[in-house]
């Protein structure tokens, strides 16, 4: 029960490893506001961990849109009273439509970029205050191993938030917020199912040294240590959850 007593945003919860994130922190004694644009997806998220005994909240969330984003913040200050712990889990991933950075269409790659790298900023802003006022908090950017494999638009976006994740740990240190993020390897999720070939993902497994799918667990233990007070004198930091699959020195 780390996060008794405590509030946590997890947006793009409606499923996947953002859905993990969500009910394992209730699981923890957080009450968790589903941040996500997938109706049918948070209203179920949210039932299942109020069904399960937990405190939750389905708040519809485009995290692209600053209107939509200040709402989520009121909307988890209204029901909870504040927020204490923020991870900016949303990107479009498993439905993404596959160009060249030479032949995206630019009103595609401008929202992608939207959702993928100025979401967590978007969203950072509406709850950093409610942060402050609860004595500081922490937040948790999901990053991705493809940052470091010239992986186009995709990897350009969380490339990008690695950035985010440094600078926005400078700016909120001093208010007592901690800033890291979660750069995770190929994980078994629906999402990734949709988007990589099963020749591809044999291809990836080969090379990587625990030759394995993630799992959501695997990315759940990894977010619950960075938000916790375990990591106390942690930020600014991108911890990869990846098997092995990239090593840097």
């Amino acid at each position: 029960m780390r996060f008794e007593n405590k509030v946590a945003v997890v947006t793009g919860a409606g499923g996947g490893i953002g859905e993990a994130y969500a009910k394992a922190l209730a699981r923890e004694g957080a009450a968790v506001v589903i941040a996500e644009i997938n109706e049918d997806g948070g209203n179920r998220v949210a039932k299942e961990i109020a069904d399960a005994g937990g405190r939750s909240l389905f708040v519809a969330t485009d995290v692209s849109s600053e209107d939509s984003t200040v709402a989520m913040g009121e909307a988890a200050l209204k029901a909870f009273g504040g927020v204490d712990y923020l991870v900016n889990n949303a990107a479009i991933y498993g439905n993404m439509e596959l160009h060249s950075l030479l032949t995206v269409p630019m009103d595609y790659y401008d929202k992608f970029m939207a959702v993928n790298m100025n979401g967590a900023l978007l969203c950072t802003r509406a709850v950093y205050a409610s942060m402050v006022e609860r004595g500081g908090g922490a937040i948790v950017n999901q990053s991705s191993a493809a940052a470091w494999m010239g992986a186009g638009y995709y990897g350009i976006a969380k490339l990008a938030l690695h950035a985010l994740t440094h600078s926005i740990a400078r700016e909120l240190g001093n208010r007592k917020i901690r800033v890291n993020a979660i750069a995770p390897g190929p994980t078994d999720t629906d999402a990734t199912r949709k988007i990589v070939p099963e020749f591809i993902k044999d291809q990836i497994l080969g090379t990587m040294p625990l030759a394995r799918m993630g799992t959501t667990e695997d990315m759940v233990g990894a977010c619950l240590f960075l938000l916790s007070e375990d990591a106390g004198w942690i930020t600014g930091q991108i911890l990869a959850v990846d098997g092995g699959q990239i090593m840097r020195t």
